[in-house]
């Protein structure tokens, strides 16, 4: 990747990333972030098992704690420091890491983790200017599709699981919404497919989804835009996808919703507690945006009934869709604002 004006350090995409003593980690791509840290940590188990893994929200810093954390250990363990939220950090946190990296602890790694924004860009600016000899890697979101391309090619090649243009192509514009679903699809057929991967393969296992994916229904209805929700659903039926994995999608959804909706502190905190990866707390929480715990609850309620409709209580399963569809896209509310 091409450096940034000013920037002196190593600029690098999220599958390139390699250890370095402070890692900074940008950009609004949640899932490629976490993919980085996950990355990262293996690299550096698999050259010391003995690695210590620790965590630090920048938004709840305790003075003091990084020295304690980075400072070595009895025996000498190598240490992974990863900081969430550094776009939310406190005064102390942004003073003890510019202190921190003058003079970095050897055998430490500072993973730092910023979504965007101008809090913290003092930090950013010193790190980018040089200051510890850290890497930064970018996590763009990934809006075009040589972009998601680029990114399957990545996944099969890091796999060293073959998957020829044409099927690559497929499984871009059957997941062109979600980053997320393409991977697990990509991991999905790598572990079922080692042998290869075709576009025979991917409509085997996708076909109902290449022309529009259920979660585009879902997004558009849970954002309030019928029309379209009605338009994709169509285009996905049409293109043969079916009722019951449709509820599926919107249930998967709804459901991470309302367990998001009664939480608070950090992404990385609300995911820990729930088992979750930061990016979906995060995209729940802008789903969530517009609605009340009444409306969620009637469309939960509504998803419930819909289920077992398609699935032979009722005559016609998509008339049921679409009644489903308006209660979503009305956020639960019997009369909606217009």
């Amino acid at each position: 990747m091409a450096a940034t004006s000013g920037v002196k350090i190593p600029q690098l995409t999220w599958d390139r990333v390699r250890p370095a003593q402070v890692v900074l980690i940008t950009g609004p791509e949640s899932f490629l972030a976490d993919r980085t840290l996950q990355l990262l940590r293996e690299i550096l188990h698999s050259e010391d098992p003995a690695l210590e893994v620790t965590d630090l929200d920048a938004a709840a810093y305790a003075p003091g704690s990084l020295a304690t954390l980075a400072s070595p250990s009895l025996f000498d363990e190598p240490r992974l420091i990863r900081v969430s939220s550094v776009e939310k950090c406190t005064d102390d946190f942004m003073a003890e890491v510019l202190g921190y990296l003058e003079q970095t602890e050897p055998g430490s790694y500072l993973a730092l983790r910023h979504a965007g924004g101008v809090r913290g860009k003092k930090l950013l600016d010193a790190i980018r200017g040089g200051l510890g000899e850290g890497i930064e890697v970018v996590c763009a979101e990934l809006k075009r599709e040589p972009d998601r391309i680029q990114f399957v090619n990545a996944e099969f090649r890091a796999a060293e699981v073959a998957i020829n243009p044409a099927a690559v192509r497929a499984l871009t514009v059957a997941f062109a919404e979600d980053l997320a679903e393409l991977a697990a699809a990509c991991r999905q057929l790598i572990a079922d497919s080692p042998e290869g991967v075709t576009e025979k393969t991917v409509d085997r296992y996708y076909g109902g989804r290449v022309e529009t994916s259920a979660f585009q229904v879902a997004d558009a209805a849970i954002a309030g835009r019928l029309g379209e929700a009605l338009v994709l659903l169509r285009q996905a039926l049409d293109t043969g996808a079916d009722p019951v994995p449709m509820v599926a999608a919107f249930a998967s959804k709804l459901r991470i919703m309302a367990k998001v909706s009664s939480r608070r502190g950090s992404s990385a905190q609300i995911a820990k507690d729930l088992g979750l990866a930061p990016w979906q707390v995060e995209r729940a929480s802008r789903d969530l945006r517009g609605w009340s715990d009444t409306g969620l609850g009637r469309s939960i309620q509504a998803i419930a009934e819909t289920d077992a409709k398609v699935k032979g209580a009722a005559s016609d399963p998509v008339f049921a869709l679409e009644q489903m569809i308006q209660v979503i896209s009305n956020r639960g509310e019997p009369n909606p604002p217009t």
